[in-house]
């Protein structure tokens, strides 16, 4: 039996009256927006904050999203974002992102990020400090 993937983070958050649409749901682009915070925070957990991860000289850009809905998250709900490390390529990464309210899944997201060089905004591979830790997420 495998044991569960442990998440980079866990993000609670809780779901703002504007966020939600004329249906009284979560409208659908807050979701992605949801799944950025927690990506900042992983960063901030592995790197210390964001300058420090610029500070190796690279950055990350989207290149894909792909979300799932499952079930619909309301005002006032108390939601969980988790952030797991899927793959790490020469150039770019892929996470896995779930948000759940209590037990229920209620989206989830697969991105792709390519690593930059930020003077040049072109993919480039990240230094061996930066991959160091990326690497090690994925050994656990």
């Amino acid at each position: 039996m495998t044991e569960p993937r442990r998440p980079i983070v866990e993000m609670p958050l809780r779901v703002r009256y504007h966020e939600c649409d004329g249906q009284g749901i979560v409208f659908n682009a807050h979701y992605l927006a949801y799944v950025d915070m927690c990506a900042f925070e992983a960063e901030k957990a592995l790197f210390g904050s964001h300058d420090e991860f610029l500070a190796h000289r690279t950055d990350v850009v989207v290149a894909e999203a792909n979300l799932k809905f499952r079930a619909p998250a309301r005002y006032d709900d108390e939601l969980v974002v988790s952030q797991y490390l899927n793959h790490l390529g020469t150039t770019s990464l892929i996470f896995d992102f779930e948000i759940h309210r209590g037990e229920t899944l209620i989206q989830t997201a697969n991105v792709r990020y390519v690593f930059i060089d930020p003077a040049t905004l072109r993919p480039a591979a990240p230094p061996d400090a930066v991959r160091k830790i990326y690497a090690a997420l994925l050994e656990g």
